[in-house]
């Protein structure tokens, strides 16, 4: 590692540069997470509503279904099936190399894709410009892509997978118990803080309104940005989930022509701002401090 940190001092470019490449390969096994774990989520609940409906009857078993799970199948055109070859899953190349459609059958491919995996790419340079190329930069690496894929199948299903929000919460602890990013006092207290925060709005909105306001994976969530930040950082990435919020909410009215009655997940907002929290937090708050206690 500390010849990598010396590279990084002497030729900063060509790390950055490494990144960037590691970074657009995981955004295209983003896509694949982002796509595929929530039908895996959805298979098993329904091989556990099977098992327990033919609990009763043991004549009856379900019949094996096709093995599918992050690695198998291969990905395939969801129009023509055709198998997508090795050229041709190279991250925003091969779609730029094929403009933008499938190989044998000419079938659109959705422009999200490459903007995921050039998201990723370059998220995961500011991450690694700003904390540098060491072990903190590298579990901010991360974090930046956990928060990505939760963004995405958040959206897609307004779902928030414990496979993701739980490992993030853990990992969030075991690096701040090397104190890299707080101390394990304050990340504790965050995750737990973090959680009954929103869990006391839960219930008192669906109290005063019989509504349910969001789900028990935003709870998860921002315990787990707690631990990686510190209960200190919460009021901000609340605020600053509320701003993102308002801003792509009232943008999507106004591009879209969006339903405002239409729910919107909160879990991307929360997710986008304690990105930003993550890398200038500090900054944001000191700012603030020097606009309302100005010297």
């Amino acid at each position: 590692m500390q010849s990598f940190v010396g590279l990084f001092t002497l030729y900063p470019p060509s790390i950055l540069i490494a990144v960037l490449v590691i970074g657009l390969l995981v955004g295209s096994f983003l896509n694949v997470v982002i796509y595929r774990l929530p039908k895996m989520m959805e298979a098993d609940w329904r091989q556990q509503c099977s098992e327990l409906l033919c609990s009763a009857d043991t004549t009856t078993n379900p019949a094996p279904s096709e093995t599918f799970n992050l690695a198998v199948p291969n990905s395939r055109c969801p129009v023509c099936n055709h198998n997508i070859r090795a050229w041709e899953n190279i991250p925003v190349i091969s779609y730029l190399f094929l403009r933008g459609k499938c190989s044998a059958c000419k079938a659109p491919i959705s422009l999200r894709y490459p903007t995921i995996e050039l998201a990723t790419g370059l998220l995961s340079v500011a991450v690694i410009y700003m904390l540098g190329f060491n072990y903190a930069g590298l579990a901010g690496l991360s974090f930046t892509w956990c928060l990505i894929a939760l963004t995405m199948i958040d959206v897609d299903t307004q779902l928030l997978p414990d496979d993701i929000t739980l490992p993030l919460l853990w990992l969030g602890l075991i690096v701040n118990y090397f104190g890299w990013y707080t101390s394990l006092e304050n990340a504790l207290w965050g995750a737990v803080a973090g959680y009954l925060s929103l869990w006391s709005f839960y219930w008192l909105f669906k109290l005063i309104t019989g509504k349910e306001g969001m789900g028990y994976g935003d709870f998860k969530l921002l315990a787990a940005l707690g631990a990686w930040m510190g209960w200190q950082m919460l009021p901000q990435i609340i605020l600053l989930s509320s701003v993102v919020g308002a801003v792509l909410g009232i943008s999507l009215m106004i591009i879209k022509g969006r339903d405002k009655n239409i729910p919107i997940p909160f879990g991307p907002y929360l997710a986008i701002a304690g990105w930003i929290a993550f890398l200038w937090g500090s900054d944001i708050n000191r700012a603030y401090l020097q606009f309302v206690m100005p010297h």
